[in-house]
């Protein structure tokens, strides 16, 4: 068996389109591994299902599967949630996942994974666009940069009370300029290659070394 430390990944799709070339940057030094079901979740990106972990509320469950089974997930557990949970019908306002549900979510998740795995890593959600993503015609949910803005704060002060580690994917990936989405909010293939070389690059300076 290798003695590589172990990254299992928890996220939404954007965390699917950059895990290839994520697994490929870490190879050698980290061994990798995700919540399974790529092929299910690259039916609808904007419905989470199978590799997709969806809102916190779906990732909570999930880790409260894995404890029933008493299954050890890895070394690192890498989560991230926040763009399904910030999904609003335009009609009524109302948010997928309510920040106070959020927060209280985020808060079960982090005892929980710290009990699955040898460290959390906790992954900030990417950016979103306001104009980007609700001017489609046939969307069915908007996204706002404000709720975005709230969510990520909220994530932010809880897991800095908790010391988990946090990998800021938002403001490395805000800082690759306005022409990064290849659709509502998924991004270029370029972007996606930066993304990953960003969140191994950081992996492998604190755990590629262990034994």
């Amino acid at each position: 068996m290798s003695n590589q430390p172990s990254v299992f990944v928890i996220g939404d799709s954007i965390s699917i389109q950059y895990g290839p070339y994520f697994e490929k940057f870490i190879a050698g030094k980290l061994s990798y591994a995700r919540k399974t079901g790529e092929a299910e979740a690259l039916l609808n990106l904007d419905v989470p299902q199978g590799a997709n972990g969806g809102d916190t509320s779906m990732v909570l469950d999930y880790l409260r599967g894995l404890q029933r089974a008493g299954q050890r997930v890895a070394d690192v557990l890498l989560i991230n949630a926040g763009l399904h949970d910030i999904k609003t019908d335009p009609a009524t306002g109302k948010k997928q996942v309510p920040l106070d549900a959020y927060q209280k979510n985020l808060q079960a998740i982090i005892p929980l994974a710290r009990e699955l795995a040898g460290e959390l890593v906790w992954i900030t959600t990417t950016p979103s666009d306001d104009a980007t993503h609700n001017n489609r015609p046939t969307t069915t949910f908007h996204r706002y940069k404000t709720d975005n803005d709230a969510y990520r704060q909220a994530a932010a002060e809880i897991t800095a009370a908790a010391g988990v580690a946090v990998i800021d994917l938002f403001t490395f990936t805000q800082q690759l300029g306005p022409d990064v989405y290849c659709d509502h909010v998924h991004f270029h293939e370029p972007v996606r290659q930066l993304q990953a070389a960003y969140i191994a690059g950081w992996l492998i300076a604190r755990y590629g070394n262990a034994s």
